[in-house]
């Protein structure tokens, strides 16, 4: 059955499929969702067309929900000298619908670097517009800094441990309306409390006459002379399909979708597929003497700031029970004693703003992801492994497991803990991590040699063709880019109708 959200649901179609609309947005993530409410709402026929199907049944267990929300059943990897695997939602409402629901603005600094390398940006990206647009996304979307009345011990140990070394920290602000303090983000919420894109801005464009088609992957960019004039692919249920569009086709389908169906296009100008960048993640385990009960409260409901201008942010983490159990180090009676405790155990991890460069080009069933820690990254790296150490055991864990060979499998003292930054490993392939947050790889500039889009987010060689997604970012910023990026995406909306002549 379809539903009410989605206009053609892509499983049930089986023929050829054909339309016509004035502007075709593929993805309904973040950026997809708020071109598309944003046009909708200026009177643009828009249709969106997502790979993905529209949710409406939450389980809680994530192994179950990565098989049916995640692309690649959560299975995508990047390769290089540490293999870090990348989540990326595959739904109506993309990763929305399963990240923590962290909320930050475009950090001034980010955006001045990006300046510093391109002045042509300045008057493209004023700070004030982005602030503006970040100022009315988060009163639609409720942002606010989450309660202790939800937050759960994870996240009221994490506050403890931060104050105990004098570190600044703060409660993370969501964009959530009556949460429950469930912990289940990751695996949607059951509630519809988070206010992903598939229950605010989508609801918003389809009232205003725009069009959601679930289930329907495209693969290529139909053009005529040098003209972006629709889309094509194959839909769930094995028809083709070819959507054309009068006025514009804005590619919003994520930093590793986007340059691939650009490239498969054979739109190869600019770096397109090039210069990814991204924000690694390493956590580390902690156990303490009373229940924290690490799968309840706020997902993601405290984070330490302290360290963010050395380029980590730690986070507390929240997992259902089985994927917890896979943080938890031993193995045959000793792991048997370790899950019969497992309500004992928190995880807490580092987001770390990276030098790494890395490529993504199209593979023959996915897309094919190359990315390689520079020294500093790994140093920076280690660090964070000891600030989390620290951390921990300042907010009273008894034992902290680092998960690095070559160290101690357990600390028991910030003493040690603190050894770990000049004992560490400097092999990347000793630390355990994860690709969050992904840039760059259809960045915007003056220069056409060394961007794919102009500054206003068109494409320096193929008319009527706008990147929408966090792909045009020049480079990362060192925090949740959720937000920063529904900022652009709405500054790209307005490109779009001031190049179809303004309605």
């Amino acid at each position: 059955m379809t539903s009410p959200l989605v206009a053609i649901d892509g499983r049930h179609v089986r023929r050829k499929f054909e339309i016509d609309t004035d502007v075709i947005v593929v993805g309904s993530g973040p950026s997809g969702a708020t071109v598309a409410r944003h046009l909708a709402r200026r009177g643009v026929r828009v249709v969106v067309v997502e790979e993905g199907h529209n949710a409406t049944d939450f389980v809680a267990s994530g192994m179950r929900a990565m098989a049916t929300l995640y692309r690649d059943m959560g299975t995508s990897l990047a390769f290089g000298n540490v293999s870090m695997p990348y989540l990326q939602g595959c739904a109506v409402g993309g990763t929305s619908v399963v990240n923590g629901a962290i909320s930050w603005r475009m950090p001034k600094e980010a955006l001045e670097e990006w300046i510093a390398a391109d002045r042509a940006l300045r008057d493209a990206l004023p700070y004030e517009a982005i602030a503006a647009a970040e100022e009315r996304i988060e009163a639609l979307l409720n942002v606010h800094a989450t309660t202790e009345a939800v937050a759960g011990a994870k996240n009221l140990l994490m506050a403890r441990g931060a104050e105990a070394l004098g570190a600044a920290h703060r409660p993370i602000r969501r964009n959530v309306n009556g949460c429950v303090g469930e912990g289940r983000c990751l695996q949607g919420c059951p509630h519809g409390n988070k206010l992903s894109m598939d229950r605010t801005f989508l609801p918003d464009a389809v009232a205003s006459g725009g069009r959601i088609f679930s289930g329907m992957r495209v693969d290529r960019i139909l053009m005529e002379r040098g003209v972006a004039k629709g889309v094509s692919g194959m839909t769930a249920g094995g028809g083709q399909f070819n959507l054309r569009a009068r006025t514009a086709v804005v590619l919003a389908a994520s930093a590793i979708q986007t340059p691939c169906i650009l490239r498969q296009s054979g739109i190869t100008h600019g770096p397109v597929g090039d210069g990814l960048t991204a924000h690694p993640g390493v956590s580390v385990t902690g156990r303490f003497a009373t229940p924290v009960h690490a799968w309840r409260g706020a997902t993601q409901g405290h984070e330490v700031t302290g360290y963010r201008k050395e380029g980590i942010k730690l986070e507390a983490l929240g997992f259902d029970i089985s994927l917890l159990a896979s943080r938890v180090p031993g193995v045959g009676r000793d792991f048997a004693r370790r899950l019969s405790e497992l309500d004992k155990y928190a995880v807490w991890g580092a987001a770390i703003r990276a030098e790494a460069r890395g490529r993504v080009r199209p593979g023959h069933s996915r897309p094919i992801v190359r990315y390689s820690l520079t020294p500093d990254d790994v140093k920076k790296t280690r660090r964070a492994v000891r600030l989390l150490g620290e951390t921990l055991l300042a907010a009273g864990a008894t034992e902290v497991y680092p998960g690095v060979p070559g160290f101690d499998d357990v600390v028991r003292d910030r003493a040690r803990m603190a050894r770990f930054e000049a004992e560490g490993s400097l092999m990347p392939s000793d630390y355990a991590m994860s690709m969050t947050h992904l840039f760059g790889t259809a960045r915007m500039g003056s220069d056409a040699s060394r961007s794919v889009v102009r500054p206003d987010f068109r494409h320096h060689v193929v008319k009527s063709l706008y990147v929408a997604d966090s792909s045009v970012f020049p480079g990362n910023l060192g925090v949740n880019p959720q937000i920063a990026i529904m900022a652009l995406a709405d500054l790209c909306a307005d490109a779009v109708v001031r190049g179809s002549g303004g309605r």
